[in-house]
């Protein structure tokens, strides 16, 4: 079932939103060369105690085979497109570190992603990165009343493809409200006109994951979690909470002005 939020809903959502984005920016600020994964998500919980807020993140498990996730974000790096997991493996200079965030407060949850360089960054990488923000750009832009799911993942994939990224739509963007994961499916690549049209007070998340080697294929690792590149070219995801309004779309997950 799809449901649609209240203006004061919104602004409950907006404020876990905010979390989220607080989470990020701490996570960025703290990524340097040397540094473990596991250290960047003490950095994340330090921020959710400081607010009050608790993780749809951790001990999500989807499946009764899939084991509990273990941290309170996700740090994807290099060929790792989504899901990476906190261990103690040392960020190094010139890495592509994906942040995924997740932060639930009051019983409503906020959900967004960024990439970004360590270090040295590499001039394929900025396009890469670039390219998976136009991306969300576009996608937003098409997340307004009268349009359908299809216009969003359309306007996704033309930027993706054009940028010669490999996408693939098994895992995308989704509704958002009281937990993570709800209806309806935005997949990173459909047909315009087409799916659940976009009624005022909807809220998803509209994630982009591009692979730069083109291939749309991907592997999971034995963890359960870890998805990586088939052909280990690198990956960027970046995300946003939004909520389709009468005024247009409008971010939920942005940073605090």
């Amino acid at each position: 079932m799809i449901e649609l939020r209240t203006p004061g809903e919104l602004e409950a959502m907006r404020a876990a939103g905010a979390v989220v984005a607080d989470m990020l920016a701490a996570v960025r600020a703290a990524a340097a060369p040397g540094v473990r994964l596991t250290e960047l998500d003490e950095v994340a919980r330090a921020v959710l105690a400081d607010a009050g807020a608790t993780s749809p993140f951790l001990g999500y498990a989807p499946q009764p085979t899939t084991p509990p996730f273990p941290g309170v974000v996700c740090l994807s790096v290099n060929d790792v497109a989504l899901h990476g997991i906190p261990t103690l493996a040392e960020l190094e200079d010139g890495d592509l570190l994906s942040v995924d965030a997740g932060a639930t407060l009051d019983g409503w949850v906020g959900d967004s992603a960024t990439t970004f360089a360590v270090g040295t960054p590499r001039a394929e990488d900025l396009a890469l990165v670039d390219t998976a923000e136009r991306a969300l750009q576009a996608g937003i832009a098409a997340a307004v009343v009268g349009n359908r799911v299809g216009d969003i993942s359309a306007a996704i994939a033309a930027v993706g493809r054009a940028g010669g990224c490999g996408i693939n739509t098994d895992q995308g963007g989704h509704g958002v409200g009281r937990t993570m994961h709800e209806a309806p499916h935005v997949p990173n690549e459909g047909r315009a006109g087409r799916g659940v049209p976009l009624r005022a007070g909807l809220v998803i998340a509209i994630e982009p994951w591009f692979l730069a080697g083109g291939n749309d294929d991907y592997r999971v690792d034995a963890d359960g979690w870890t998805l990586r590149s088939a052909d280990g070219s690198r990956a960027a995801h970046v995300e946003h909470t939004v909520a389709v309004t009468a005024d247009g779309p409008r971010i939920l997950t942005r940073p605090r002005s």
